[in-house]
C-alpha cells in the first residue's frame, strides 16, 4: 500500500474518505480509514468493484466487510504469506523425505559391510586381510559419523516440529477467522481451486446462511455480545459439517458452507437442521443473566454449475435464500 499523494490531494481525499465513512455508519478506525481512503482515491479498480458489488447486492458495508476488504486488497505482504507458507510446508515435508532416504540408504551400506568383512578376513593373502582392516577401521568411523548425523537430524526433526507449530498457527491467522474459528473467505477460495482442480465436473453445493436481523441486535446489545452470539451459532453451524465440508465466516451476519460431493437435495435437508438447531439455542447474558432473544436464521441452497465462477455461484446461492427470505 504506496501513497505519493501531495498534501493538497491527501487533504482533499481524507475529507471524501471521512464523509464516505459517515455515510456507511461506520468508524474512522486505521482500517476502514485506508479502505475508504482508497475506495475515495478511485486507483484501486478491484478494491472499488468489490465494495460497489457488494453495495449493489444490497450488503451492509460493515466493520467486518471493511477488515476482509483491507486483508484482500490493501495487505501487500497477503499473497505472499500464503505462498510462504505453502512453501515451506512442501520444504519440510521434503526434507523429512531425504533424511528417511539418507538414513535408510547408509544403513544398508553399513550391514553390507559387517555381513561381509568377517568372511573376506578368514581369507589368507596377507594383502586381503591388510585392505579388510582397512576397510573395518573405515567401517567403525562411519558408523560413529552416521550416529552422530543420527542425533543431529534427530534436533532437527525438533526443531523442525517448533517451526511446523509456528508455521501452523500462521496458517490459521491467514485461513481462519478469529472471531468464529471457521473458515474465512481466502480459505473457500483455496478449497474450491483445489476441489475443481482434482476434478473439472466436481458437484460442490453450497448453503447460505444469514443471521436474521443481527444488525439490529448489535445496535441493542453491543458489537462484543454480538460477537459471542456469532460465535456459538458458528459452532453450531459447523457440527452439521463433516470433515469433507468447508463451515465459512463469509460477512458480519454470514455464513456459507460449501459440500463437495453433496447434491442440492441433501443441502436442504442440512439446510433445515441447521435452521432448527439455531432456534433451539438459548442466548443469557453472563454477566447480567437477562436471557437474549432468539436467534433465527435464514438459508438458501444450490449446486455450483459448470464453470461457473465461485462468486458466481455464492451470490446466486445468496440470491436463492433472498428470495425465501422474502417469502417468509
Amino acid at each position: 500500500m504506496k501513497y505519493h499523494d501531495s498534501i493538497n490531494q491527501a487533504n482533499k481525499i481524507m475529507a471524501l474518505a471521512v464523509a464516505q465513512l459517515n455515510h456507511w455508519r461506520l468508524p474512522m478506525n486505521p482500517t476502514n480509514y485506508a479502505v475508504s481512503y482508497e475506495y475515495c482515491k478511485n486507483k484501486n479498480p478491484i478494491l472499488t468493484a468489490s465494495i460497489k458489488l457488494s453495495l449493489l447486492s444490497g450488503k451492509n458495508i460493515d466493520s467486518f466487510f471493511m477488515e476482509q476488504i483491507y486483508k484482500d486488497h490493501l495487505l501487500e505482504q497477503s499473497q505472499f504469506r500464503d505462498e510462504i507458507i505453502t512453501d515451506i510446508s512442501q520444504l519440510f515435508a521434503q526434507i523429512h523425505d531425504n533424511c528417511q532416504k539418507s538414513t535408510l540408504g547408509a544403513q544398508h551400506f553399513i550391514e553390507q559391510l559387517d555381513e561381509n568383512i568377517p568372511a573376506l578376513m578368514s581369507r589368507e593373502k596377507d594383502e586381503v586381510k591388510t585392505a579388510v582392516a582397512k576397510l573395518h577401521r573405515a567401517s567403525i568411523q562411519f558408523k560413529q559419523q552416521q550416529q552422530e548425523l543420527v542425533e543431529q537430524l534427530q534436533l532437527s526433526q525438533i526443531q523442525t516440529k517448533v517451526l511446523e507449530d509456528e508455521l501452523e498457527a500462521v496458517r490459521q491467522e491467514v485461513y481462519l477467522d478469529p472471531v468464529t474459528g471457521l473458515y474465512n473467505r481466502k480459505a473457500m477460495s483455496k478449497h474450491v481451486e483445489t476441489w475443481l482442480s482434482e476434478d473439472g465436473e466436481r458437484g460442490i453445493a453450497a448453503i447460505v446462511i444469514n443471521v436474521d436481523h443481527f444488525a439490529q441486535f448489535n445496535e441493542r446489545f453491543g458489537a462484543l455480545i454480538g460477537d459471542v452470539i456469532l460465535s456459538k451459532i458458528a459452532k453450531k453451524v459447523a457440527s452439521y459439517v463433516d470433515n469433507s465440508g468447508l463451515p465459512v465466516h463469509s460477512a458480519n451476519d454470514e455464513f456459507i458452507i460449501l459440500l463437495p460431493d453433496i447434491d442440492n437435495e441433501i443441502a436442504n435437508e442440512i439446510a433445515d437442521k441447521i435452521k432448527q438447531g439455531v432456534e433451539k439455542i438459548r442466548f443469557v447474558s453472563v454477566q447480567s443473566g437477562i436471557r437474549l432473544p432468539q436467534m433465527s436464521i435464514s438459508c438458501g441452497t444450490s449446486e455450483i454449475k459448470y464453470k461457473e465462477s465461485l462468486n458466481q455461484f455464492i451470490n446466486r446461492t445468496r440470491k436463492i435464500m433472498e428470495s425465501k427470505q422474502y417469502i417468509n
